[in-house]
């Protein structure tokens, strides 16, 4: 493939979208913090709270049992120009305690400090022991309704649209931590159906580490920090997390993931979803079929390099969630379609030998394919963290008629544990009253008082039967859209504390993901094996998990096994042959550009073309940053970025419009170079992350100052602007120049 081969079909349609868009006035760079424009002084004229910013919404306003209000979401929010206590009384002061005398002691009659201060102390609530690093969005779920045949869930039908909150998450660091370690990620979704609310709690990663729900406290145990000094935070490379895996390995298919590219991602716009576990579908002539859920990224499935992601963890520890908000700002909403593996639902709920009930498998696509059944678009920021992202309580047993459960061992601990949790993060029994967790359908659910009841309940009789309330609630049908289980027959056999034998095979899975991989992939696997393990303090544990990896495959031991300078163990039992699933790896394909961020270095003695591109960029869905040596105006241009508050893992691709001369704050001692230290280093990592890079004018002595060579895969250096820009943005769709990894 010739990649410096002009993206002719792309400059096509560039410049047509250039036509439509240039008279109108640029959109504004997403970020912005309010949705006023403050001035310099303090404002003193009262007036009402500020709007939400365009891009935002909060929950729906229904009833606590679940009636529309009819109300704006912005209804909720403060409405008083004045400061007042929480009872509505007007203050006149909130900046000093009442005392006896300006040097007195204070006062304990001020109640206006007892209830800010009291307040204050109670406003942190317990964070999620996983997941507890969070980001979210407010959508709308559409349905194609081809499922029909084999789901009867309402939510599914053509053309029917539900609204959707939907939150990502890091697994194992806390509220604090940083968004782009190497990790699991939560992808859970909230359906607000008319049936009820149904929520899809899964991950980016179709497999899990455990398979029975009782090893779950050992499994997070081990991740979590050492409990002697709080550390390492959010991250698996270490003692603990790599003495468990070795030693249980069935957690070895998770544990390979987490090592591949997947564990890495470059947003959480480009990574899949699954449901992990096998679910029954039932249709409306009470047929049923097995089913595993899939969200596939309309974005493609793309990653972060390792050093880019260690890089971003000191440069803009938020990345990931300012990227998700950023995007739907700027109207680049984020898209998954959701699709099923369909698979019949036998007594034995296996399917190609492959365990339906483990949640440590799972069935390539190449043996049942994802059958697309419906689109999620997140098209709306949250107004409030605290209230929405983090309040929001999901539960895999939130269901709704059509979608039942199997005997998934895993499963069912979580249909346990997720209730159990939401009593002491959310204070009580009526975390569902909660704003973003309340229901869009109607509510009677004869459960009353308790901490935060927020319905005020009519009636008498909260029982059944009763007569008082003239036998209000009624029980529902199935044809009355009642829930009614599968079923299934229960087969009798002794109680015991064990797993089935397919259960015991961890090793052909974590081979056919490997071998499934392309040698770039392969390696980014080797290095980040040879990075945890590095990181470990007991060669007893580094031997034993080249003990596990030479029963996934004798080469991936072996290269892992120099790196860390051991010699590579023998395979207890000689490898299985697997079949390779093309659809595991990330490389190949193109894709859409929305969303991604173009970084335009420039120079007040090279502006030649940068209006016209940076227009380009915008028509063409991206977000182009201005980079130069300080901010302000560069001829009438706004700069977002400078030198100083700039880094190369916070784009997409770069282009070059000049060669900056070191700036005045640039590092003492090499004032003398050709390029400001800073655009070099900018340069460099962009080409070893393999990044499309483009240069015109005067940007092609930046390159050179920067030994970054022209003639290299995906390096596009031409005399127009435009054309360069067109030929990066078709490499760009390919997410990264693949050709200028090393695989040895």
């Amino acid at each position: 493939m010739d990649l410096k081969k002009p993206a002719k079909a792309v400059k096509a349609a560039l410049d047509k979208a250039v036509e439509k868009v240039a008279e109108l006035v640029d959109p504004p760079i997403p970020g912005s913090p309010g949705s006023g424009t403050p001035a310099v002084a303090e404002p003193t004229e009262p007036r009402d709270p500020l709007p939400p910013k365009a891009d935002q919404a909060g929950p729906a306003t229904v009833t606590a049992t679940g009636t529309p209000t009819g109300a704006p979401p912005e209804a909720v929010a403060q409405g008083c120009p004045y400061l007042t206590t929480a009872q509505g009384l007007r203050l006149h002061d909130t900046d000093h305690s009442l005392k006896a005398g300006e040097r007195g002691p204070t006062l304990l009659q001020d109640h206006h400090l007892r209830e800010k201060i009291m307040h204050f102390d109670h406003e942190r609530i317990p964070e999620r022991a996983v997941h507890a690093r969070g980001a979210a969005a407010h959508g709308v779920f559409t349905g194609y309704g081809n499922a029909s045949q084999v789901c009867k869930a309402g939510f599914l039908g053509a053309g029917v649209e539900t609204p959707v909150f939907v939150r990502f998450s890091t697994v194992v660091g806390s509220r604090g931590s940083a968004d782009t370690v190497r990790d699991t990620r939560g992808f859970a979704v909230k359906f607000y159906t008319g049936e009820g609310t149904f929520d899809m709690v899964g991950n980016n990663i179709p497999v899990f580490f455990i398979q029975d729900g009782i090893k779950f406290p050992d499994v997070v145990h081990a991740a979590k920090p050492h409990p002697d000094r709080e550390i390492p935070q959010a991250q698996s490379a270490h003692d603990t997390f790599w003495d468990f895996v070795s030693l249980h390995t069935e957690a070895t298919h998770h544990a390979l993931w987490v090592m591949s590219d997947r564990g890495v991602p470059r947003s959480y716009r480009m990574m899949e979803g699954f449901g992990v576990h096998t679910f029954r579908l039932v249709n409306a002539d009470g047929g049923t079929v097995l089913a595993k859920f899939h969200w596939k990224p309309k974005a493609g499935v793309h990653s972060l390099v390792w050093e880019e992601a260690q890089l971003l963890n000191g440069v803009d520890p938020d990345f990931h969630r300012r990227d998700l908000a950023d995007a739907i700002e700027a109207g680049a909403f984020p898209r998954w379609e959701l699709g099923v593996q369909l698979l019949p639902d036998t007594p034995k709920q296996t399917f190609e030998g492959i365990d339906l009930l483990d949640s440590t498998k799972m069935v390539p696509e190449e043996l049942a394919p994802v059958q697309p059944i419906g689109m999620l678009t997140l098209n709306r920021n949250p107004t409030n963290y605290f209230a929405e992202t983090e309040q929001v309580a999901f539960h895999p047993g939130h269901l709704v008629p059509g979608i039942d459960i199997t005997d998934d061992p895993l499963l069912h601990a979580r249909l346990f544990s997720y209730l159990d949790t939401q009593l002491t993060r959310l204070g009580g029994p009526n975390f569902g009253q909660i704003p973003i967790n309340r229901p869009h359908a109607p509510v009677n659910d004869m459960l009353r008082d308790g901490f935060h009841q927020d319905a005020v309940h009519g009636g008498v009789a909260p029982y059944r039967p009763n007569s008082l309330d003239g036998g209000n609630p009624f029980p529902a049908t199935e044809a009355d859209g009642g829930y009614v289980e599968v079923a299934q027959p229960v087969a009798r056999a002794t109680k015991v504390r064990a797993n089935p034998a397919s259960f015991a095979d961890h090793f052909s899975q974590p081979r056919q993901f490997w071998l499934s991989l392309s040698p770039v992939e392969q390696a980014h696997v080797v290095r980040a094996y040879t990075f945890e393990l590095g990181k470990c303090y007991e060669q007893a544990i580094k031997e034993r998990q080249l003990q596990v990896l030479a029963e996934i495959d004798p080469d991936l031991c072996a290269r892992v096994a120099v790196g860390l300078g051991l010699p590579a163990p023998v395979a207890a039992k000689r490898p299985g042959k697997v079949t390779p699933s093309p659809a595991l790896s990330q490389v190949g394909g193109s894709w859409p550009v929305d969303g991604r961020t173009v970084g335009i270095v420039v120079d007040p003695t090279g502006m030649d073309g940068v209006g016209a591109v940076r227009t380009a960029v915008l028509a063409a869905g991206m977000v182009p940053l201005l980079i130069a040596a300080h901010g302000g105006e560069l001829e009438g241009l706004a700069v977002q970025r400078t030198f100083l508050t700039a880094r190369s893992v916070e784009f997409d691709a770069l282009l070059l419009a000049a060669c900056p001369p070191p700036a005045p704050d640039a590092e003492p001692g090499i004032g003398d170079a050709a390029v400001d230290p800073r655009v070099a280093t900018m340069v460099q990592e962009a080409f070893r992350h393999a990044k499309a890079i483009g240069a015109w004018g005067g940007g092609q002595a930046a390159l050179d100052a920067a030994g970054c060579p022209a003639e290299a895969p995906g390096v596009v250096v031409g005399a127009d602007p435009s054309a360069v820009l067109s030929e990066v943005v078709g490499l760009l769709g390919k997410h990264r120049v693949w050709e200028r990894f090393p695989v040895g």
